[in-house]
């Protein structure tokens, strides 16, 4: 098991995760984070910091997808381990539908 990062972290890009995780295996695109699951080591301590509520385990059912997403992009997004500010739009955005394909961005973020 892993935990990954599904489409509610879309846009809202909050990182109080980054700060908790312990093995440093979050990684930073444009408008989400993404979790590398082979350097996850299922500590689970990420996922009640997420104000989204948008990190889950992988034993999830109809997760695969968002398992392939993460582990595609923490290969080329960078490594981010320190907090920053949302997007000051980001409440605007939690909790909306739909976000993958209306607002997903394969762009890296800027990373530490």
């Amino acid at each position: 098991m892993t935990y990954i990062v599904t489409d509610n972290c879309i846009k809202c890009k909050y990182m109080d995760c980054v700060e908790v995780c312990p093995v440093d295996c979050f990684y930073e695109g444009e408008n989400m984070l993404v979790i590398h699951p082979d350097e996850c080591i299922d500590c689970g301590v990420c996922e009640p910091e997420c104000p989204a509520e948008a990190i889950v385990p992988d034993t999830e059912p109809g997760l695969e997808s968002w398992l392939e997403l993460n582990t595609k992009f923490a290969e080329v997004w960078p490594n981010i381990t320190e907090k920053r500010e949302p997007p000051a739009d980001a409440a605007k955005f939690d909790g909306e539908k739909g976000k993958l394909e209306k607002y997903f961005s394969e762009a890296p973020g800027e990373g530490d």
